[in-house]
């Protein structure tokens, strides 16, 4: 019997996140946990798993998302479950199943999983983090939560992007303008790109938003959605582009723009990147949702948030050469040439006190500790030397500008950092 001896890689539309990029990982949710936070928003965390009805109940049967993406298997006990491929329905889930006290406002951070072809900076495990608000149906909710999304894409530095919104209506008016586009599209079935000739009768909005130029040219002269809202609607929407505009948010209204999630009612919105391929330029968006938490049991409850891709803003910040985020060095790198007792403990007494130091390990040659000392970045190297370990004190050298080295005791080293925080000589 042969036995497999290849080494495992990575599954196909995974990645691995190593140091040094990863420290831009945890600035980037760093950043954004503040900003959220400042907004009256905590963490949130769900499980990666849910009852497959959270996502086929929440996000829609007929979606592409439920349809062809999702991660789909029954367990050991013989229950349905489904891998998250978005963050919205667990999160409305947990809202429905702990029922906290409106408004209620959660952000989170989290992988999700969609089984299509890998993209840039889309991947069939990607990472997103997003906000929801539930408890109000007040468009200048909706006004906060594009604002808040705005600034975080500026404080990373990003200047080349936009923002389409549009009104998807509600439940009072879009019924009738999904009937009025339906007969319009059997009109030009023939002409419509293989997959929405099938599915255009079950799902007729997708077809507006495919990229596709037959669809594209199939639905230039399509109703308009907008022209087709009711009253309360009307005022929703304008009260939202008004609150934008008061806000300095440049933006475009777009009525193509029907995201790809049965559950939006109302304001949908989506940033995009002009620094990135036009066909996967997309940086996050959302929308409302007010019938999602009675779609998963709950009471009437209004709802808005939305998701941001990490790995597709990485790569737009990439390709705006911003959000460059260099790993902090060592405040300094302990060189020990005595064992190494000298440098375990004098690394693990600097670290109680808050500094980050480095040391080599398994008995390296001074001039080999040095040369490690170096290309850590660290500002000095504290060497350990047998002088040093029988006096129980500790040389300093400079290693990024030239002064003097100095021996001083460990206890006043160490004196030092407890009056300035930092190492100085």
């Amino acid at each position: 019997m042969s036995h497999d001896t290849t080494a495992p890689r990575a599954p196909t539309g995974t990645h691995d996140v190593l140091p040094p990029e990863s420290s831009r990982w945890e600035h980037f949710l760093a950043r954004f946990a503040a900003l959220a936070e400042r907004y009256g928003f905590g963490l949130v965390h769900t499980p990666i798993f849910e009852d497959s009805r959270v996502f086929r109940r929440g996000i829609g049967e007929h979606s592409e998302v439920v349809g062809k993406e999702m991660y789909e298997f029954t367990d050991r006990g013989g229950r349905q479950l489904a891998l998250r491929p978005e963050g919205t329905a667990s999160v409305v889930r947990a809202f429905v199943q702990h029922r906290p006290v409106t408004p209620w406002r959660a952000w989170y951070a989290t992988p999700s999983f969609r089984y299509e072809r890998p993209q840039a900076g889309r991947y069939r495990q990607h990472h997103q983090v997003g906000v929801e608000a539930l408890g109000s149906d007040d468009p200048d909710v909706d006004v906060e939560i594009i604002v808040l999304a705005q600034r975080f894409f500026e404080s990373l530095g990003l200047k080349n992007f936009s923002l389409a919104v549009n009104s998807m209506g509600d439940a009072q008016c879009r019924p009738a303008y999904v009937d009025t586009l339906r007969e319009y599209l059997r009109g030009q079935a023939r002409v419509l790109c293989d997959e929405h000739a099938q599915r255009f009768e079950l799902n007729p909005l997708r077809v507006l938003d495919c990229k596709t130029s037959a669809c594209r040219d199939a639905t230039q002269n399509a109703p308009k959605l907008l022209t087709a809202l009711c009253e309360s609607c009307t005022a929703h929407h304008e009260r939202v582009v008004a609150g934008l505009t008061a806000a300095g948010v440049t933006f475009q209204t777009n009525d193509r723009l029907v995201r790809g999630l049965d559950y939006y009612t109302k304001t949908t919105f989506e940033f995009s990147s002009h620094a990135l391929d036009g066909a996967q330029n997309a940086l996050g968006g959302g929308g409302r949702y007010d019938g999602l938490v009675e779609s998963l049991g709950g009471p009437p409850t209004p709802g808005i948030g939305f998701g941001i891709g990490i790995e597709r803003v990485l790569l737009a910040c990439d390709a705006e050469q911003v959000f460059a985020i260099a790993p902090m060095p060592p405040v300094a790198f302990v060189v020990d040439v005595t064992g190494g007792e000298g440098a375990r403990d004098l690394v693990a007494a600097l670290r109680e006190k808050g500094l980050y130091v480095e040391r080599a390990y398994d008995g390296r040659s001074m001039k080999s500790q040095l040369k490690a000392a170096d290309k850590s970045g660290a500002a000095c190297a504290l060497l350990i030397g047998s002088e040093e370990l029988a006096q129980k004190s500790v040389t300093i050298r400079a290693l990024r500008e030239q002064r003097e080295q100095v021996t001083v005791t460990i206890e006043s080293l160490l004196a030092g950092v407890d009056a300035t925080g930092e190492i100085s000589w």
